[in-house]
């Protein structure tokens, strides 16, 4: 029954429409039914089993879309694409052949040799003109200690030199006075010779007269005896002379011994002067007076550290791998980067490649004869000295530096490109 109501699924014109009422037409009036509305599917039809294969259903040419290339429909994204990639290529090479010119660590660090100031005697401070990481020039003060004891010694010390001067004076006037006594001791020796002589003379005259008759026994025995007498007198002259000029050596070792006092006193003065000169301690160098511990007050014992100097002449120890030292020579060029001055390009040269490896000279080196081995790469210090290091900041040891070294003077392609 209500067969006007089944629809055929194969007719033209009905795909898709499950129990759809037709559509009324427009010049024919609405007709309402009181019928209920009845909905029917039409049954599925069976395929027939014959063997034939069923033809191929005609499909539109409409409904089948064109496929494109990625180039035809997206010609700009491929354009953009391919320079990217040969942007990409082309700076991978550049960066790669301009990289096999250097040879760079991040291991590096600035060093100095700094050192502690320490007063070389003892003392109270009584000022520090400086404060902590104050820049300093050569010969300016770090510190004063009391001089009061210092220059009290200073004093004594002069007095004995001007007391040894004194006694070298005392000896070189006893030394003329003793000339003047052996030429007085001579004129004694010349004069008892002179008696002497004519004591001879008269002598031997009485003593022929007195063999001739003419003359007494008396006369000739005094006469003798005056000859005698002037004899002893020639040779008391004699030895008073030989007295004074052994006196002359004996003043003259006594003027040795006095000269010796003097260097003495004056070594004692000089001693004296350093120790008052001691009193102020200043810089060696231009530098940084860092971590500062004196006071004024304080009580510093000799060779207590007083401060931290850190000199103004710095260098760069760059710990390379001994794989990069193949082409790595002093005098080659290097570009700083300071990790603290990120801004700044500092230019410096290799000064010298030390002769071993970092643990070599360690305070426990490694013993690889014993044990297991298992080899790993070593690292060698490489001294690196700025030339133009900044003046307006602070260099100090410790601060982390990046160096790249040239090992390549040749220029890169990419220098060779920028000079156009």
């Amino acid at each position: 029954m209500y067969e006007d109501t089944v629809l055929e699924r194969d007719q033209p014109g009905h795909e898709g429409i499950e129990g759809s009422p037709p559509a009324p037409a427009a010049h024919e009036p609405t007709i309402t039914s009181d019928r209920p509305e009845i909905t029917a599917r039409a049954p599925a039809q069976e395929r027939p089993t014959s063997k034939e294969p069923a033809p191929p259903a005609t499909i539109p040419q409409e409904a089948t879309p064109r496929k494109r290339g990625l180039l035809r429909r997206r010609p700009v994204v491929s354009a953009v694409g391919a320079v990217l990639l040969a942007a990409t290529l082309g700076g991978g090479y550049l960066y790669m052949d301009y990289t096999e010119h250097f040879e760079s660590t991040d291991d590096a660090f600035i060093a100095a040799r700094q050192s502690a100031l320490a007063p070389k005697i003892s003392g109270y401070i009584t000022a520090v003109p400086v404060t902590d990481n104050q820049h300093v020039a050569a010969g300016d003060v770090i510190a004063r200690l009391d001089d009061r004891d210092y220059r009290v010694a200073l004093a004594q010390a002069e007095a004995q030199v001007a007391a040894a001067q004194a006694s070298i004076e005392n000896v070189d006037a006893q030394l003329d006075v003793q000339q003047a006594q052996i030429a007085a001791n001579q004129a004694q020796v010349d004069q008892a010779q002179a008696a002497l002589t004519f004591a001879q003379q008269q002598a031997t005259r009485y003593q022929h007269l007195e063999q001739t008759g003419y003359g007494t026994v008396q006369n000739s025995e005094q006469y003798t005896s005056q000859l005698h007498q002037q004899q002893a007198s020639l040779l008391s002259a004699q030895a008073t002379l030989n007295l004074a000029q052994r006196q002359v050596e004996s003043l003259k070792a006594q003027r040795k011994s006095a000269v010796a006092n003097l260097a003495q006193a004056e070594a004692q003065r000089d001693q004296a002067k350093l120790n008052l000169s001691y009193t102020t301690v200043t810089a060696a160098q231009p530098g940084r007076v860092v971590n500062l511990s004196a006071a004024v007050g304080q009580f510093a014992q000799a060779g207590t550290s007083l401060t931290m100097f850190v000199p103004d002449q710095t260098w760069v120890t760059a710990n390379f791998k001994e794989i990069q030292l193949d082409k790595m020579r002093p005098g080659e060029k290097v570009t700083l980067k300071i990790d603290a001055y990120p801004g700044r390009t500092i230019q410096g040269h290799v000064e010298s490649v030390q002769p071993g490896s970092g643990t070599a000279f360690s305070l426990l080196p490694a013993q690889n004869a014993t044990g297991n081995y298992v080899k790993i790469v070593q690292r060698v210090p490489v001294k690196i000295v700025m030339d133009n290091p900044p003046t307006d900041v602070a260099l100090g040891p410790g601060m982390s530096v990046v160096p790249a070294v040239r090992i390549d003077p040749a220029p890169s392609l990419l220098e060779r490109l920028g000079k156009l």
